[in-house]
């Protein structure tokens, strides 16, 4: 064990979150990790001016009415490959460096039977999901061309996830991100191969996506392989075992559940836009995909507290998980500020990105996408909360906790998805998000400070 701890401090490629200032680690981590997830959505943007400005605005209109189920379904494989992560972090901050390989080993199983049955699952019932949410016949086909490449491509986006959170375990949240550029880049020249060159429609820009995943998948895992020594599986280590592939699925199972009942709501709120027609489908996707660039700091906020909680809690210091949530959600703050004046003042022009200004209705769907982002960017500070404390509680091992807090997100969106678009219309969609995000930092406050409490007394 010595010998290892000797030879990754040699290398310098981990990082050690358990001492050291708070604030300058989380921000050490969390840059590249933000710069990743900018990256993401980066060339998922190129994706959709690519689709909006040269396809028109139905093709854009059925991509952007898969939103919902595409976070339903990926997201609940990136949230069991995020759980699968934290079990590692916490042996890597407890210097359990045996278990850590166990772990890894029973995370390469149970990933390639969830990969297995996700695939087959979605793929098969793909159209007959997109009927459930009422797609308009007018996007419906270029809906279902799209989706189905991107669930097809579901194996290679377990790949990179489980990799990718394994290697930011240990403390490395830079090769993730030098992978992601490379991908994006690749990606965004895909997009134009596909399209410009091979003249296909929405389906082009979906390979595109799957293939470029995989392509930073195989990165991360020739990366591990070269320079991680203490992620070297032993002969004898790769045996599945029950003890850790019940914790992996203890930690992992709840956040892929959490992912997926979230994304219930915005299922049924998607299905409440889809009955506005597509003029309004394509004024939330416009709105959406600004947004979740604007958004991309909350996201690694939360990525990096489940890191610093997992190797923290690890080593014991549970005030030292506090006083770094504490200077995360400040950080959270002043950001959410800084966006809000930013999409007030720039949203309208955000949005046309988006869109072709030749299209007929394109009025109609700059308001009401800067309506939308007005609204969003309003309540980003509830929502840089959602991924702060709830990644936190991830990170200090109590992941059945975020499926209550997944519910209250779905019960928020359900609510205004049946009972007030049907009577406000387009207004109460913009709602939605804001209602949600208050619903779950009202339970997400609540237990962490019972968590904390418990996880003090246990250790008088």
């Amino acid at each position: 064990m010595n010998s290892i701890m000797k030879e990754e401090n040699k290398e310098n490629r981990t990082k050690d979150m358990t001492i050291g200032n708070p604030k300058r680690i989380i921000i050490s981590f969390g840059v590249p990790l933000l710069l990743g997830m900018l990256f993401q959505q980066f060339y998922s943007m190129v994706d959709t001016i690519i689709v909006g400005r040269v396809l028109g605005v139905n093709e854009l209109a059925g991509v952007g009415s898969t939103g919902s189920i595409n976070f339903m379904v990926i997201g609940f494989c990136m949230g069991i490959c995020n759980g699968f992560a934290i079990p590692i972090a916490q042996c890597f901050g407890a210097k359990d460096y045996k278990n850590l390989r166990k772990y890894v080993a029973n995370c390469v199983w149970l990933s390639v039977f969830f990969a297995a049955l996700m695939t087959m699952s979605v793929s098969v019932f793909c159209r007959d999901i997109l009927k459930l949410m009422d797609t308009p016949s007018d996007i419906f086909e270029y809906a279902y061309e799209y989706i189905y490449i991107i669930f097809l491509g579901i194996p290679v986006i377990f790949l990179y996830n489980i990799l990718s959170g394994i290697i930011r375990a240990l403390g490395d949240s830079k090769a993730p991100l030098i992978f992601l550029i490379i991908s994006s880049v690749i990606n965004i020249a895909l997009d134009f191969i596909t399209i410009k060159w091979f003249n296909m429609s929405v389906n082009g820009p979906a390979l595109a996506t799957v293939i470029s995943q995989g392509i930073s998948g195989v990165l991360c895992l020739i990366y591990m392989i070269k320079k991680y020594d203490v992620l070297r599986v032993r002969k004898g280590e790769w045996r599945p075992e029950r003890h850790h592939m019940v914790t992996l699925c203890r930690m992992g199972i709840p956040m892929g559940l959490q992912y997926s009942i979230t994304a219930i709501g915005s299922v049924i709120l998607q299905t409440a836009v889809n009955s506005l027609g597509s003029t309004a489908v394509a004024a939330v996707t416009a709105a959406n995909k600004v947004s979740m660039f604007f958004c991309c700091p909350f996201d690694a906020m939360g990525s990096t507290m489940a890191t610093y909680a997992g190797q923290n809690i690890g080593a014991g210091k549970p005030d030292r998980v506090t006083k770094g949530m504490l200077s995360c959600s400040l950080m959270g703050l002043i950001y959410s500020a800084a966006a809000c004046v930013v999409l007030v003042i720039f949203g309208k022009e955000l949005a046309s990105i988006f869109i072709d200004k030749s299209e007929a209705g394109n009025g109609e769907i700059l308001q009401n996408a800067r309506l939308m982002l007005v609204w969003l960017s309003s309540f980003y500070f509830p929502l840089s909360l959602v991924n702060i404390i709830r990644f936190t509680i991830q990170g200090l091992g109590y992941s059945e906790l975020a499926i209550l807090s997944g519910v209250c997100e779905m019960a928020a969106r359900a609510l205004v998805g049946f009972v007030f678009v049907p009577m406000w219309g387009f207004i109460a969609v913009c709602t939605a998000s804001p209602m949600a995000w208050i619903f779950a930092d009202t339970f997400l406050i609540t237990a962490y400070i019972f968590i904390i409490k418990r996880i003090k007394k246990s250790r008088l």
